[in-house]
């Protein structure tokens, strides 16, 4: 089975940073991100990956990713990371 992914990266010089996007290879995406091949991401390289959902579903998975990029969607999403950081 194919797999899509929505992730949301954190830059690790600038912890307050964060950059949702989509992808099909994941490690490849993570790995452009850092070696400046995005440039919406090259300046807070380097970059890790701090949540990743993996759907069957290509749509869903562009759909979930334009719901986290929306101001609900980026709330959601910073409320679920503070919760992960204080466990």
């Amino acid at each position: 089975m194919k797999f899509y992914y929505v992730y949301i990266l954190q830059s690790e010089i600038d912890q307050e940073r964060f950059y949702t996007g989509f992808t099909e290879d994941l490690d490849s995406r993570l790995k452009s991100h850092n070696s400046s091949g995005c440039p919406h991401t090259s300046k807070y390289k380097p970059w890790r990956i701090k949540t990743a959902v993996a759907f069957g579903d290509r749509q869903k998975a562009l759909e979930f990713e334009k719901y986290l990029k929306s101001p609900s969607g980026r709330a959601f999403a910073k409320k679920t990371t503070l919760r992960y950081q204080q466990q």
